[in-house]
């Protein structure tokens, strides 16, 4: 066990360093373009939830001089609506990245809407052409939460090449690009999930461990390496015995934090970079016309 606590990895003091960073770019940029970057965000029905993350991106464009071109849908809106309203922003030209909000009402696909985005304008990397160009290696924008965990990882120097990463999770959203970064950055990689057999001793052996499962509180001390670098992407709401409720993350933080070196809370560590690298993407795109 460590003599001392982790030290915590602060996604937030980060994203606030990116944004006022882009601030400076876009303020520049606008003036040579004659438009600031704009960002479009599908919202369709009332989830609590997304309708939060909704109005935190929305806060996060107007903090960097992002236009902002949100489209709030009732829930009983079509799969023809969405895609005609997906096609529409596609040409539009001050719109340099669409997102749709997840999960959608059940009578949509989400994944043919998420194909309809033109992938130099997929915001959040998980266009089919995307992924494949991080399959390959090549350019190309990147999904929002596992860049933003690398971005946070690079901050405090932490060392990847050669390590032993495991990812809890196999999502399209975050497990499987993670994996993809981490092999990248030269890490060995382990991707683990609900089915796998003997979670315990697969997580004690990585030096860094993303937990991605969404499930409340699973890694527990004794499933971390002494010294390992523990990275929390859950975000699960849980009720307190009097009725109140708070945000919690895949890891028991309490505990792991006497063991790993390096630990992100829930919240304030990879949700405030996932919006960050949104805006990064947004911003990317734009540079690019």
């Amino acid at each position: 066990m460590n003599a001392k606590t982790a030290r915590i990895l602060d996604g937030k003091a980060l994203a606030q360093k990116m944004q006022s960073e882009l601030s400076d770019r876009v303020r520049s940029l606008a003036t040579e373009k004659g438009r600031p970057p704009g960002l479009a965000v599908l919202m369709v029905g009332d989830n609590p939830a997304s309708a939060a993350y909704v109005r935190n991106k929305e806060r996060a464009c107007a903090k960097v001089g992002m236009a902002s071109f949100g489209k709030h849908y009732p829930a009983t809106a079509t799969q023809a609506e969405l895609e005609l309203a997906i096609e529409e922003l596609n040409q539009d030209d001050r719109v340099d990245g669409i997102l749709v909000q997840l999960p959608l009402p059940e009578n949509l696909d989400a994944i043919s809407l998420l194909y309809k985005i033109a992938p130099d304008k997929d915001a959040d990397g998980l266009h089919a052409v995307n992924l494949g160009r991080l399959v390959r290696g090549e350019k190309g924008l990147r999904s929002c939460t596992p860049a933003g965990v690398m971005r946070l990882l690079a901050e405090y120097n932490i060392d990847l090449k050669g390590k032993n990463a495991v990812v809890l999770g196999r999502s399209i959203l975050v497990g499987k690009p993670m994996a993809l970064m981490l092999l990248e950055a030269d890490c060995t990689v382990t991707v683990a999930h609900s089915r796998s057999q003997n979670l315990a001793s697969i997580t004690s052996q990585a030096d860094i461990l993303v937990a991605a499962v969404g499930r409340p509180q699973i890694i527990t001390a004794n499933m971390v390496k002494p010294g390992a670098t523990v990275i929390d992407v859950g975000i699960n709401r849980v009720v307190n015995p009097d009725g109140s409720s708070r945000l919690v993350g895949d890891v028991d933080f309490e505990s792991v934090k006497e063991v790993a070196e390096f630990i992100t809370p829930v919240p304030g560590g990879i949700g405030p970079m996932t919006v960050a690298m949104l805006l990064e993407n947004t911003v990317s795109s734009y540079c690019l016309k």
